[in-house]
């Protein structure tokens, strides 16, 4: 084994692995005069800088579960009422999640709310946030599980420990008291120490019905809409407007 190779299996021995793979071409423009000592050291440190950047960002949009990959540039705002360009850009910053504030969008299907959700969440996670997006649907399934099912418990510890939890599809299907209880619970313990980004099809009056106590979904919007941007989104859908255009 010559140095160089040497070198690089001490390097990856300590877990440097971006260092460890980018050794020999620095080490090749040193040797041709072209970098001072420290200028060589400089540029291994900076690989296994980039390196680590690099996968931390695949290993959290992984874990973030987007079932699709969506972007702002791609959402058209001519199409809907109730948000303007400006204001997702300035959401784009992600200043928000910082301040521990929630962003709640409704309106009736098809306009975007989704598509919006998971765009802010690529963004969030492209600035270096941990971010879960989960659909009501599995949410309460993980919820329920998590006593009895390590992958639920292994998911909820993720989502509680996110810098920004999106809830997407809240209203779409009934759900049980119980089921109720837990995502109270839920909410509650991210209150003030987790952004939420919600989207639904119901209206606040329809909470209520949907989650079966007056009182506790009283309790649950409090917590909600504190520190909260909401937004009621308007227009034709997306879909029905794609298949008038077909």
């Amino acid at each position: 084994m010559n140095g160089v190779a040497e070198a690089a299996r001490k390097l990856e021995s300590l877990r440097l692995k971006g260092a460890a793979a980018n050794l020999g071409p620095i080490i090749e423009r040193a040797q041709s005069g072209s970098l001072t000592y420290q200028a060589f050291l400089d540029e291994l440190v900076d690989s296994e800088i980039k390196d680590r950047s690099e996968r931390r960002l695949r290993r959290n949009l992984a874990m973030a579960h987007f079932p699709v990959k969506k972007r702002l540039e791609d959402f058209d705002f001519g199409r809907v009422k109730g948000i303007s360009k400006r204001a997702v850009d300035e959401l784009a910053e992600c200043d928000w999640i910082d301040r521990h504030e929630n962003l709640l969008f409704f309106g009736p299907p098809g306009l975007g709310k989704t598509h919006l959700a998971i765009a802010l969440g690529y963004e969030a996670v492209n600035k270096g946030f941990r971010v879960c997006y989960e659909r009501m649907t599995n949410l309460v399934k993980i919820l329920s599980r998590a006593d009895i099912s390590r992958s639920a418990q292994f998911r909820l510890s993720r989502l509680t420990k996110s810098d920004l939890v999106i809830i997407d599809e809240i209203g779409y299907t009934p759900i049980e008291r119980n089921e109720a209880n837990l995502f109270f619970t839920f909410v509650s313990d991210l209150y003030e120490r987790t952004s939420i980004v919600v989207t639904s099809n119901k209206g606040f009056d329809s909470w209520a019905e949907l989650l079966g106590d007056e009182v506790m979904t009283t309790a649950l919007l409090d917590r909600l809409i504190h520190h909260a941007k909401i937004f009621s989104l308007s227009g034709e859908s997306y879909r029905i407007s794609s298949r008038k255009e077909e």
